[in-house]
């Protein structure tokens, strides 16, 4: 049998794996607070500038600050020419998280998942500890950098793992859970600030969550698929039988086949180079590249705004993460429709993320008004949040298993350059106020005509290996199932009508 039929035998998503992907999922919350942690610990208070005079009759500069808050900036004095390294420390943790994509993603299609998922997680834990006890801002600076490689790694193979430990029907679930509590821990990050006001403990008090986490995944298995990718079938047959017992569904008996092009124990020949010298797979990784691009840099360019609009820090915050959560809903309902799908799904709500963007700077602010800039500011995180929902789910199924985590590698590393980016365009207001989000809008739109170059998976078979993705077999698998299910929808429309 092949593996989702077995998958249908011991359950595709039975309650041991719920408790599994429960795990994964809580991992989202620890995510976000690392991922926004910048945004609390890096807050200026107002301050006032005093000239002091020095022996000698030279002059310098002294900060005064204004409001009693504990961050970076008040205790290093990050203001004037040294403003830039608030913005910097948060560019480093994502270009920590784009290298740990490029290294970790290719790893663990090689080694495995759990392996390299559980050294991510252990050292992103370590190194987030040295962030909190941090005696300078250079040590500050390299302990986000490391915390972001580790990252990189953790993050990209903790959603693989959410996806591959349950049958393919329920990826769009599990994948836009994880993203939704990724948008809940945002809320419970400004919660636990508004907490917390001393920036050396808020940072300790995020990261502990990860300690306690990190025990429960020791006891996770190695990932089904992974094992089948690699030829590995005895090893997956034992996980997936005792996915079954766990299941309640007792001893089962089942034999996988050999995956094409793999015989024992031999491993299939797929790297980073596949995506470039393979046509199919080329094609469709420079498309994905700068949709994972323009997800990020609107995503946190968006997000990263929110220190720069009045009123209250935490409240701000905990809006920007609670406004994406209609969009999950919304996410399922379009992406399984036939006539949206994924590709279209996708496309729109990108679109629409720039024209809000645009809507944003457009539409004059009226005092009392519900339509103003903050609002479409807002409306345009929500459907960017549902674009970077759906093409989490879509790369995954767009990729074979064997190359599937160094496929989001890439990808991810592309939107860490969006990532890294992020922090900076708010700072474009410094030419135009509107510069900020007509760059956000000019690359939603441009990235959601290019999402139309992608094709459909919604109802297609899943590719394990690349033979399959070049075979004609796996077309002619692609169209007999379309046919299947036109006529599964042929007779229960005959059915209805006879009734």
């Amino acid at each position: 049998m092949d593996l989702e039929e077995a998958f249908q035998l011991v359950g595709e998503f039975g309650g041991h794996q719920k408790r599994m992907v429960g795990v994964l999922i809580l991992l989202q919350i620890y995510m976000a607070c690392q991922c926004m942690l910048i945004i609390l610990i890096g807050a200026v208070p107002e301050y006032q500038l005093e000239v002091v005079t020095l022996s000698g009759g030279d002059f310098t500069q002294s900060a005064t600050f204004k409001e009693d808050v504990s961050s970076i900036v008040t205790e290093w004095y990050l203001v004037k020419q040294d403003a830039y390294k608030v913005s910097l420390a948060g560019s480093l943790f994502f270009v920590g998280v784009l290298f740990g994509n490029v290294l970790f993603g290719p790893l663990s299609d090689k080694i495995g998942r759990k392996p390299i998922f559980l050294m991510s997680l252990f050292f992103e834990v370590l190194f987030a500890y040295g962030s909190a006890l941090a005696p300078s801002y250079e040590l500050f600076a390299l302990s986000r950098l490391m915390v972001g490689l580790m990252n990189g790694g953790m993050a990209l193979v903790c959603f693989i793992l959410s996806q591959e430990y349950v049958g393919k029907s329920y990826w769009a679930l599990t994948g836009t859970i994880s993203n939704m509590t990724f948008a809940v821990g945002i809320a419970l990050f400004a919660l636990l600030g508004y907490c917390i006001r001393s920036w050396r403990n808020l940072a300790a008090a995020a990261n502990s969550p990860g300690v306690l986490l990190f025990l429960f995944c020791i006891m996770l298995p190695e990932s089904p698929r992974w094992l089948y990718s690699q030829g590995r079938t005895v090893q997956a047959e034992k996980v997936l039988q005792d996915f079954a017992r766990r299941n309640g569904k007792g001893n089962v008996t089942l034999k996988l086949r050999k995956t094409p092009g793999t015989t024992g124990t031999e491993t299939p020949k797929a790297g980073l180079l596949q995506l470039v010298k393979h046509r199919v797979l080329r094609c469709r990784t420079i498309v994905l590249m700068y949709v994972w691009y323009a997800c990020s840099l609107v995503y946190y360019g968006l997000t990263m705004n929110a220190s720069d609009d009045k009123g209250s820090l935490f409240l701000t915050v905990a809006m920007y993460g609670l406004v994406e959560l209609p969009a999950y809903p919304l996410c399922i309902y379009f992406i399984n429709k036939s006539w949206s799908g994924r590709q279209k799904a996708l496309a729109s709500f990108l679109i629409l993320a720039g024209l809000c963007c645009l809507l944003s700077v457009m539409v004059p602010v009226q005092p009392g008004s519900v339509f103003n800039g903050s609002c479409f500011a807002l409306l345009g995180k929500l459907m960017v949040s549902a674009a970077f929902n759906i093409v989490y789910v879509y790369t995954s199924e767009l990729y074979p298993t064997v190359i599937r985590n160094a496929g989001l590698g890439v990808c991810s590393m592309s939107c860490r350059v969006g990532g890294i980016l992020a922090p900076f365009v708010p700072s474009m207001k410094v030419l135009h106020a509107s510069m900020p989000f007509i760059a956000f809008c000019l690359t939603g739109v441009s990235a959601g005509a290019m999402g139309l170059l992608l094709p459909e998976t919604l109802n297609k078979p899943m590719a394990e290996t690349l033979e399959e993705l070049s075979a004609p077999v796996y077309h002619r698998m692609l169209d007999t199932q379309v046919h299947l299910l036109a006529d599964e929808q042929l007779s229960k429309r005959r059915g209805s009508e006879s009734e």
